[in-house]
């Protein structure tokens, strides 16, 4: 069950990263954002005439970075580690909130900002535990609200164009979960399975939904992206040349080009001789479709 096979991936990025994570357009700047999380790094980059992404900055912090939006007071708040960062256009760092402040055993892991412009994210455990993740929140007057608890390893997150519906999925029971959600005072309910992945070994990670409401989801192990409708039907198939992408977003001028990270971590030799792109963003264009740049962080920038 594939779906139909569309689109031709190509790297553009250099040097790969080693797990490479959660693009996002920020369509203030005309820049993709995006992590290496495991090299503790915030990436950002510009599309150029070839299409490859021309650099502009890259902060590197002494913790793991599991995502990043914009700030519409400036700079970019970042889910990193225990809890909720920001850095401003120079690098500079300021801690903001620790929801999971004292664990040395668990990390951000994927986020995104809704509409409204609070910033959620879940965690993991670094040995994976089943059950010790859980998805956070950054409101907007700069505290911070658990939402969910009991998750695996939270991952990719999204929301419908009409904002009606938020999506969440968990690399680690392979399951995409759809969710009810009041914009006004961001809460969720009426969760439901609507997508399970069946193949051993194969995980959902980081998603993005187009603004035609389906959903495009990256797998990890499955070297392939894949459309889904809101239902769960699987409509489209993006194959690609490495093994572990993990997340994707929208971007570019026209918003019609996705951008896919790509992981190399845990690949041995031989995997990496027949896949030396892994860990490079790739960009997938002709797909006809497009999708909505990030949505920034809209609250409180306040020191912890």
């Amino acid at each position: 069950m594939t779906g139909e096979r569309v689109g031709v991936p190509v790297p553009c990025s250099s040097p790969p990263g080693l797990l490479s994570e959660g693009p996002r357009w920020d369509g203030s700047r005309g820049e993709l954002l995006w992590v290496d999380i495991l090299r503790s790094a915030l990436h950002r980059a510009r599309p150029g005439v070839s299409g490859a992404l021309d650099p502009v900055q890259t902060v590197t912090l002494d913790r793991h970075v599991g995502a990043v939006a914009p700030a519409t007071g400036g700079g970019f708040v970042l889910a990193a580690a225990t809890g909720f960062l920001h850095v401003d256009e120079g690098g500079a760092v300021r801690e903001l909130v620790q929801p999971e402040a004292g664990r040395g055993d668990v990390r951000m892991n994927d986020g995104a900002c809704d509409a409204q412009g609070r910033f959620w994210a879940g965690t993991m455990a670094y040995d994976e535990s089943p059950g010790a993740g859980a998805l956070h929140r950054l409101e907007l007057d700069g505290s911070c609200t658990t939402v969910l608890t009991g998750l695996t390893i939270s991952n990719g997150i999204g929301w419908s164009p009409d904002g009606a519906t938020m999506y969440l999925s968990d690399s680690g029971t392979a399951r995409i979960d759809a969710f009810d959600f009041d914009a006004g005072a961001g809460a969720i309910a009426r969760r439901r399975t609507i997508i399970e992945i069946d193949e051993p070994g194969v995980a959902p990670d980081g998603l993005t939904v187009d603004d035609d409401g389906a959903i495009w989801v990256a797998l990890w192990d499955g070297a392939a992206v894949r459309r889904y409708a809101p239902d769960g039907t699987l409509l489209a198939t993006v194959p690609f040349p490495v093994d572990r992408p993990t997340s994707c977003a929208f971007g570019g001028p026209e918003h019609a080009t996705l951008y896919v990270t790509t992981a190399r971590q845990g690949l041995d030799g031989p995997a990496l001789a027949r896949q030396p792109d892994a860990g490079r963003l790739f960009r997938v264009e002709g797909l006809g479709v497009t999708g909505p740049p990030c949505a920034p962080y809209r609250g409180r920038i306040r020191p912890s």
